[in-house]
């Protein structure tokens, strides 16, 4: 199989990059040698950082749309937890995904995983919408909380 990397991958793609189900945001990469630590291994600051851009790219490209003709929300991680299940190693391939599996008001909870034949990581997250200027929070469009319940299949916690 032909790797597509940066770019957002599709079903069959997914799939056969292992995922046991497919994920609405998907990007596949690679290890970096910079991105590993003396045990030779990816250091956890990197499975951040990983996750950290499919999650903006997520919102940038799946979200935002629905803010147009408002002012563009700040957005504030205000919890992560991560599970790190199996080592990454130098030149490893790898998938992180992004998908909305709950919202409330100005928050959405986001499922991110991180697959490279198997699932090595995830992390479970709550995304907070502030205003521009961080002085109170946003609300998350009705138009966006009705495509994060369709596409995603993100409940109501309201």
């Amino acid at each position: 199989m032909q790797i597509r990397y940066h770019v957002p991958l599709g079903p069959d793609e997914q799939r056969a990059f292992g995922l046991a189900e497919p994920q609405t945001l998907a990007i596949a990469d690679r290890v970096r040698f910079s991105e590993i630590d003396p045990n030779h291994h990816v250091n956890n600051k990197a499975y951040m950082s990983w996750f950290e851009t499919v999650r903006v790219r997520y919102f940038d490209e799946l979200c935002a749309p629905f803010y147009d003709g408002l002012e563009p929300p700040r957005l504030v991680l205000r919890s992560a937890e991560i599970r790190f299940i199996r080592e990454m190693l130098r030149d490893e391939d790898y998938v992180a995904t992004a998908r909305a599996t709950a919202f409330r008001t100005t928050s959405m909870t986001i499922d991110q995983q991180l697959w490279s034949g198997d699932m090595r990581a995830r992390m479970t997250c709550v995304m907070v919408t502030m205003r521009p200027d961080g002085s109170a929070r946003y609300p998350l469009p009705d138009a966006l909380k009705a495509e994060l319940a369709s596409r995603d299949g993100a409940v109501s916690e309201a």
